[in-house]
């Protein structure tokens, strides 16, 4: 029989699964509590970063739906779950483990899909939303002004030409 406090935990990591759009498992082994409290920091405010047991985060995730930690659950493990762009979440955790070789990435969910360490530090090392929404804006600016450009041209130079046109008479009835 469940203990209700278990009860409750599971709940609540269940609920933490469905209200994210990311999810990054961790084994954190090594760690100190000073450094896992950085690590939050660095994750910033969109990231909820749990130490959770294993048994009740299966339990969660199976009643969530994510299947992509199946099988990694094992050891110290720790999960970011990511509200925001997770993109910064990816970042935050790189250049911690950078800086702390004992966190160790193992795998990843983004939008229910499952995604390797390798993805995770691939997305890490994307730009952020932001700064892409910035380049397609002006990708599409750029083409615009070349459309409007292309278009101008057959007029100016028609009206070039008219010009040369009329200075030539001008000259030949001085003349």
């Amino acid at each position: 029989m469940p203990k209700p406090r278990n009860i409750a935990a599971v709940k609540e990591i269940t609920a933490l699964f469905e209200a994210s759009n990311a999810a990054v498992l961790t084994e954190y082994r090594g760690l100190s509590v000073a450094q896992i409290t950085n690590l939050r920091r660095a994750l910033g405010p969109d990231t909820t970063y749990a130490v959770l047991k294993n048994t009740l985060t299966s339990i969660a995730a199976k009643e969530a739906g994510v299947t992509a930690f199946e099988g990694q659950l094992s050891g110290p493990s720790a999960i970011a779950f990511i509200t925001g762009d997770p993109v910064e979440a990816a970042k935050g955790l790189r250049d911690f483990a950078r800086a702390n070789p004992q966190l160790i990435v193992k795998s990843g969910m983004l939008d229910g899909r499952a995604i390797s360490a390798a993805e995770v530090t691939a997305l890490a090392d994307l730009e952020s939303r932001e700064v892409l929404l910035a380049k397609v804006a002006g990708v599409l600016k750029a083409s615009q002004s070349k459309a409007a450009s292309l278009f101008q041209a057959p007029l100016s130079k028609t009206v070039r030409t008219v010009e040369a046109l009329r200075e030539k008479q001008a000259g030949s009835e001085a003349a």
